[in-house]
C-alpha cells in the first residue's frame, strides 16, 4: 500500500514495513486493522483520563473524538493512557509529595510508549497540573509532530450568589477552624464548588500551563481556555487530529516551534495572567527538553518587566471560564504584542507565525477579564522572582492581587508541613512572623509539596495579609499571600533556609526582588558545622528514586541531562 506519507523516513516503518516486519503487522491484524491502516502513519493518541477527579474525567471522551480527526486525514490513531496524580486531591497530606514526582513518571510514560511503538506524531489530552507539563515534556524530548490540547476547565461553583472554585473549600476550612462558620456552611460550600468536569477554574497551575500551550505554540489558537463541558470542546478535539497531520506532512516538530522566542512569549503571558508560581519550575524543565538554557532567573526577568492584564481569581476576579468569553489567551496576547511584550516570530502548530495568528484577532473593549496593556491591573508582571541571603538560587513569589510587597518579621520554623498544619489549626502562629517550612523540597521532602492547604488555612483566619510564608517547596496556583515558594539551595543541600532558628529576621522586598537572612555569614558558618540533614520515610520505591537523581528547583527540579546530552532525537530514528 502506498499514501501521500514516506514511511521510510517515519519510526513506523520499524514496525510496519517489510516482509520482516510480518510479526509485527499479525498483531495489528487482529486487532482488525486494515492493509490500509498499517500502511498510513501511525498517531498517538495519548489521554491523562481517569476517575481520580473531575480535571481528568472528560479527557478520554476527547481523545477518542481525536481519533475521527486522524483518520479524516489519512492517519491511523493509536489510543493510550498516562497517570495523572491531581493536587486538588493529594494537597494537605503524604499523597501530595507524589505529585511532582508524577510529572517525570508522565513524560516518560509516554516517551516509552511512543518508542516502544515507534509512533510518528503525538495529539496529547491532559487537565491536571502536572499532567500538562508532563505531557509538553514528551512532545519536546521525542520531537515528533505534535499537538497539546487541555481537557478545560470547570465551570465555577454557585453558593449564597457568588462563584465558588476550589480555593473557597480550602479557605473555609480555615474559617470553621477559626470558629468563623459553622459546619453546615463548610458542607454547603464543599458540595457546591465543583459542579462537574473539568480542572479548577481560576489561573491555578493547570490554567496556567494550558495558557502556556497557545502561548508556545504548541496547541491550537484558542482551543485551550473553553471549558470542559463546553460542546467546541469536541470540535478542538477533531481539529487536532487533522492538524497533526499536516504537521507530519510538513516535518514540523516541537523543537522548531519551542524556541527561546516562544519560551520567552510563554513566560510573558503567565506574568500577565497573574498565573501559577509553578509556571517557573515548568517552563525550565520544558525548556531542557529542547536543550534550551531557561532557568528561574530567565524566567523572574521577563516576570519583572510584563504587565498584569488578567483579572483571575486567586488575586482577581474571573475563572477560565470568563476568560474564554473574552477572547481567551490569544486576546491577552493581542494587547500584550501591540505593547511590543511578544515576539511575533516563532512558528505554531497551525504552521504560521504566533503574528500571523494574532492578526486574526479582533480586540474586545466591551469585556471587563481582560485589561488594555495600556491601563494594566499592576505594571509589573503578578508572579515575581527573589533573590538573596536566604535564597541564593532563587525563590519566587505571587503577587497577583497583593496590596503589600515588602514584609520583614521574626521566623517561626516547622520542619514540615504537618507541624506548621498543625500550628494554624492551634492558632499558635504569631501575626507579624514569617513562617518557614523546610525540608519540602525535591529532595528532602521528597517531591517538593504544595502549601495550599496551610496558606489557605491562614487565610480562612484572617492571617493571610498578617505574616508571610517561606518554603524550600512550592505553592498551590490557588495560593494567594506573601507566600514564596522554591528557596534554594533547599535544606537537603544545607542551603541557608535549613541553619534558620525562630527569631531570626527576614526580611522580604517582592518590588526589589530580594530575599534577606539577617544573620551573619560568621554565625551561620558556625550552625553550618553542626547541622545534619533531616530523614524523610521513603526509602524505596519512585520517590527514593526521585529523591537520588532530581536537580535543583531553579532548574526546574529535572530528572535528566535533557537534550544538551543527546546524541540522537527518537524522531530521527
Amino acid at each position: 500500500m502506498t499514501t501521500r506519507f514516506d514511511k521510510s523516513r517515519l519510526p513506523s516503518r520499524y514496525v510496519s514495513v517489510g516482509p520482516e516486519r510480518a510479526p509485527q503487522r499479525s498483531y495489528y491484524y487482529a486487532m482488525g486493522m486494515t492493509e490500509e491502516e498499517i500502511a498510513q502513519p501511525f498517531v498517538a493518541v495519548v489521554s491523562a483520563g481517569n476517575d481520580s477527579a473531575p480535571c481528568n474525567t472528560a479527557l478520554d471522551f476527547q481523545a477518542n473524538i481525536c481519533r475521527d480527526g486522524v483518520i479524516a486525514a489519512g492517519g491511523t490513531p493509536r489510543r493510550f493512557n498516562t497517570i495523572t496524580v491531581t493536587d486538588g486531591i493529594a494537597m494537605g497530606h503524604q499523597g501530595m509529595r507524589s505529585s511532582l514526582v508524577s510529572r517525570e513518571v508522565i513524560a516518560d510514560s509516554v516517551e516509552l510508549s511512543v518508542r516502544g511503538h515507534c509512533y510518528d506524531a503525538i495529539v496529547g489530552f491532559a487537565g491536571c497540573d502536572k499532567s500538562l507539563p508532563g505531557m509538553m515534556m514528551a512532545m519536546l524530548r521525542l520531537n515528533v509532530p505534535s499537538i497539546f490540547v487541555y481537557g478545560g476547565s470547570i465551570l465555577p461553583g454557585r453558593y449564597q450568589e457568588r462563584d465558588l472554585t476550589v480555593q473557597d473549600v480550602f479557605e473555609v476550612v480555615g474559617r470553621y477552624s477559626a470558629g468563623a462558620c459553622p459546619l453546615s456552611e463548610l458542607t454547603a460550600i464543599e458540595k457546591a464548588a465543583c459542579p462537574g468536569h473539568g480542572a479548577c477554574g481560576g489561573q491555578y497551575t493547570a490554567n496556567t500551563m494550558a495558557c502556556v500551550g497557545e502561548a508556545i505554540g504548541l496547541s491550537l489558537p484558542n482551543s485551550n481556555m473553553a471549558p470542559a463541558p463546553y460542546k467546541s470542546r469536541e470540535e478542538v478535539a477533531i481539529a487536532a487530529g487533522k492538524q497533526v497531520m499536516n504537521l507530519l506532512e510538513r516535518n514540523l516538530r516541537p523543537r522548531t516551534i519551542c524556541t527561546r522566542a516562544a519560551f520567552e512569549n510563554a513566560a510573558r503571558v503567565v506574568a500577565a495572567t497573574g498565573g501559577s508560581t509553578n509556571a517557573a519550575l515548568h517552563l525550565p524543565a520544558m525548556a531542557s527538553e529542547c536543550g534550551i538554557d531557561f532557568d528561574l532567573f530567565d524566567v523572574a526577568e521577563i516576570f519583572k518587566s510584563t504587565p498584569y492584564i488578567a483579572d483571575l481569581k486567586p488575586g482577581g476576579q474571573y475563572v477560565a471560564k470568563d476568560m474564554y468569553e473574552a477572547g481567551g489567551v490569544y486576546m491577552v496576547m493581542k494587547t500584550l504584542l501591540d505593547g511590543g511584550f511578544l515576539d511575533p516570530e516563532p512558528i505554531t502548530v497551525t504552521g504560521k507565525t504566533l503574528g500571523e495568528n494574532i492578526e486574526e484577532i479582533t480586540w474586545n473593549p466591551d469585556q471587563k477579564v481582560i485589561y488594555d496593556v495600556k491601563s494594566p491591573l499592576m505594571p509589573t508582571g503578578g508572579v515575581v522572582g527573589l533573590r538573596g541571603s536566604l535564597a541564593p538560587d532563587g525563590a519566587i513569589v505571587k503577587v497577583a492581587g497583593m496590596a503589600r510587597l515588602q514584609f520583614r518579621g521574626p521566623a517561626q520554623v516547622f520542619e514540615c508541613e504537618e507541624d506548621a498544619f498543625a500550628a494554624v489549626e492551634a492558632k499558635a502562629i504569631r501575626e507579624g512572623s514569617v513562617i518557614v517550612i523546610r525540608n519540602e523540597g525535591p529532595k528532602g521532602g521528597p517531591g517538593m509539596r504544595e502549601m495550599l492547604a496551610t496558606t489557605a488555612a491562614l487565610y480562612g483566619q484572617g492571617m493571610g495579609e498578617k505574616v508571610a510564608l517561606i518554603t524550600d517547596g512550592r505553592f498551590s496556583g490557588a495560593t494567594r499571600g506573601f507566600c514564596i515558594g522554591h528557596v534554594g539551595p533547599e535544606a537537603a543541600d544545607c542551603g541557608p533556609i535549613a541553619l534558620v532558628r525562630d527569631g531570626d529576621m527576614i526580611a522580604i522586598d517582592a518590588e526589589a526582588g530580594t530575599i534577606e537572612l539577617e544573620v551573619d555569614e560568621a554565625e551561620l558558618a558556625e550552625r553550618r558545622k553542626g547541622w545534619q540533614p533531616r530523614g524523610h520515610d521513603y526509602n524505596a520505591g519512585a520517590l527514593w528514586r526521585y529523591a537520588q537523581i532530581v536537580g535543583p528547583a531553579y532548574k526546574g527540579a529535572v530528572t535528566h541531562p535533557g537534550a544538551k546530552a543527546e546524541t540522537h532525537v527518537y524522531a530521527d530514528i
